[in-house]
């Protein structure tokens, strides 16, 4: 037990809510669990909560894309979450949605006194808006080059290569994501939270650098703060259409979602008070209460300047972060992960064929520590750990000692230690506070390391006294029963310092040992145990083939038809099939169609309808393909844009070069709609996704 009791309001960050959870949200899930379930079994007092991020343009529009509410999609993906979370066992107290009352009520409430302390301010801005959408853009709608390094197809809020913050406005080359169209300049009134205020200038220098922070994060808030011109105040508002929360006395004015996102987490708290009974207030107002967040190094702007200078500013009983931990991301044998190279991990189908998501638990552990650093997934490195640390070491310890307790002892062990087994288990004993440290500091991998090395010992322990040998040895009973009585001590003091990590395999041992791994430091003696049954099988490399590989597009299920839509044809150089009148499930499923993305667009001398297209589908090489839509678009509006294509169409030698694929667009055979529309994927997508 550590000398005082701490009390903890712990965080993840917020999914978005328009798609499934991926293996990165479940490396955080699980990074944060690990450090609440060592909270909890120290004593601590600990909430650890989450919610759906429902709202915002892209959720908007998916839903509109899909015939149904906002509400209804957010839904559909929240009944997902269940099997995730249960099945890595992470132990959230509460998960809640930012579309609720409670949300609405915080984020009105924190805007209501920013306003009136002098941080908000109104203008009129010239804004990107669609002539095609008819719509203002969000900035994530808004494509082009980086004004500061000049990278390409980076988002109109945030350059994912050099990390800048800016207006859309200040791209160059923009494009808009939902049609290709180039935007238009209008004005529209936003409202601003005033971050290059002094006074949040001269909190977020003191907030970021007093050791809350991570060094490299601290170093990266102080570049920020230091950079010429200083910060930029923050636009908080969007207009209608919009789904959001609503800003007061601002019709059809509605808060950005990075501004009530945040606010979820305090939503989701209040929630789950309200289910139990606790003081919402009270706790926040509570000096002793420590605010925790665990995120990903993508989103470390807006936790570590406008979060804590909006939580600050609005005054109690909100209170700042006293930590945000910040991750890297996680790679699949030193590369990003994907789908189209069959380097992609899905949660669910790691769970779906059968592997132990106690696996994955330790395997991550293994590999994080309380840096910023990506976590690579090795499957061969995967293996070996598993195999080596948990069955070869740990499980090892328990499989070989304990049938002789329940078959010649009566299943009971005895309290007459030899002086060299008492050693060993003081030693155990006393490592539990470097482990434990270890855990709470986050320095998962040391200590694994160290449990690893004190499992070591214990074999060497149980091999240097052979009870295998014992047994078969006149008069050796004594000695028999001491060996493997200090063999299954040491592995329960083993299982309790695994327990944050392998919760599940605790639970096993504990029926299995006749204890509990409620608390960290447990010495309560064990009396006896009941029969051993196996705890852990070996990791088959088949399994890993199947976790790669991908699932067959005819495992999808059709997708119900929809009225009065523009018909969508396939428009290449090679003339499309006629049209029929339905398809089997079969059928579709040999077209692959794959995510690409438009590397680049050009002219081609002496066609009058094509254009050549380089794409890029997540192969060593883009494909060149020509197609037919230059009568609808400028070449230099398509690069960088993503699009959907036939990836399995055989390749066409054509008087202009070799075409390796088709494109796909929708056109409206009526002429009601005239033009040519190639098809977008919603936001997320990345070149080689397989549509399906």
């Amino acid at each position: 037990m550590t000398a005082s009791k701490r009390k903890l309001f712990v965080t993840t960050a917020l999914p978005y809510a328009n798609g499934s959870f991926h293996i990165g949200h479940i490396m955080e899930y699980i990074q944060a669990d690990i450090w609440v379930r060592l909270q909890r079994m120290r004593g601590h007092e600990v909430h650890f909560v989450c919610a759906d991020d429902a709202h915002g343009a892209p959720i908007m529009l998916k839903a509109e894309g899909e015939g149904i509410t906002p509400q209804q999609l957010v839904a559909r993906i929240a009944a997902e979450r269940p099997q995730y979370l249960n099945g890595f066992h992470i132990s959230f107290d509460n998960w809640h949605s930012t579309d609720s009352e409670e949300n609405t009520r915080l984020s009105q409430d924190i805007y209501r006194r920013l306003r009136d302390a002098g941080f908000i301010d109104r203008r009129v801005i010239e804004q990107f808006f669609d002539p095609v959408k008819s719509m203002f853009l969000p900035d994530r709608y808004i494509k082009g080059e980086c004004p500061k390094c000049g990278a390409k197809d980076q988002n109109g809020d945030n350059c994912e290569v050099c990390g800048a913050v800016y207006a859309p406005t200040e791209l160059k080359n923009p494009v808009s994501a939902l049609t290709g169209a180039t935007p238009v300049i209008r004005e529209s009134e936003h409202f601003f939270f005033r971050l290059s205020d002094p006074r949040c200038v001269e909190f977020l220098k003191g907030w970021t650098q007093d050791g809350r922070l991570q060094p490299q994060i601290a170093n990266k808030a102080q570049e920020w703060l230091s950079t010429e011109g200083g910060l930029a105040d923050w636009d908080i508002s969007r207009d209608e259409p919009y789904f959001g929360i609503p800003i007061p006395d601002a019709p059809g004015k509605y808060f950005y979602v990075w501004l009530d996102a945040p606010v979820g987490y305090l939503a989701s708290l209040a929630n789950y008070f309200g289910k139990t009974g606790g003081d919402f207030e009270a706790f926040l107002a509570d000096p002793e209460t420590r605010q925790v967040h665990f995120i990903g190094k993508d989103i470390v702007y807006f936790h570590c300047l406008f979060w804590p200078a909006m939580l600050h500013f609005a005054g109690k009983p909100y209170k700042m972060p006293d930590n945000v931990y910040v991750h890297g991301f996680i790679t699949v044998s030193g590369e990003k992960m994907s789908k189209s190279r069959g380097t992609g991990i899905s949660p669910l189908r790691y769970l779906d064929i059968g592997m132990n998501p106690e696996w994955m638990r330790y395997y991550i552990a293994a590999k994080l520590n309380a840096n910023v650093e990506d976590l690579d997934f090795n499957p061969d490195d995967f293996i070996a750990r598993i195999n080596s640390d948990l069955v070869g070491k740990y499980v090892n310890i328990a499989s070989r000692c304990a049938g002789f307790i329940t078959k010649r002892f009566d299943g009971r062990l005895t309290v007459d230690l030899p002086a060299e087994g008492a050693s060993l288990l003081a030693d155990l004993r006393a490592a539990r506070a470097l482990v434990g440290q270890y855990l709470d500091d986050r320095e998962f991998s040391k200590a694994i390391r160290e449990i690893m090395a004190l499992a070591d010992r214990t074999n060497e322990y149980v091999n240097a006294h052979a009870p295998w040998e014992l047994a078969k040895k006149e008069g050796a009973e004594t000695e028999l029963h001491q060996v493997c009585s200090v063999a299954l001590n040491a592995f329960r003091i083993l299982t309790g310092m695994l327990a944050p990590i392998m919760p599940a395999i605790a639970e096993r041992v504990a029926a299995f040992l006749n204890c509990s791994f409620a608390a960290w430091e447990d010495d309560s003696p064990l009396v006896s145990i009941n029969t051993y049954e196996h705890l852990m099988t070996r990791v088959d490399a088949k399994i890993m083939d199947k976790l790669f590989d991908q699932p067959e597009a005819a495992a999808a299920a059709p997708a119900k038809a929809e009225e009065k839509k523009p018909s969508v044809a396939p428009v290449a150089a090679p003339a499309a099939e006629a049209e029929t009148a339905h398809i089997s499930i079969d059928d579709f499923g040999k077209v692959d169609l794959r995510i690409a993305k438009i590397v680049s667009a050009e002219h081609v001398e002496g066609a009058a309808k094509l254009l050549k297209l380089q794409l890029d589908i997540g192969e060593d090489r883009p494909r060149q393909v020509f197609a037919g839509i230059k009568s609808a678009y400028d070449p230099a509006t398509l690069v960088g844009r993503l699009t959907v294509m036939v990836a399995n169409l055989a390749p066409r030698k054509m008087k202009f070069g070799m075409s390796e694929g088709m494109v796909l667009a929708a056109s409206d055979d009526s002429g009601e709609v005239p033009g040519l529309f190639i098809l977008s994927p919603d936001s997320g997508a990345r070149p080689g996704m397989r549509v399906k």
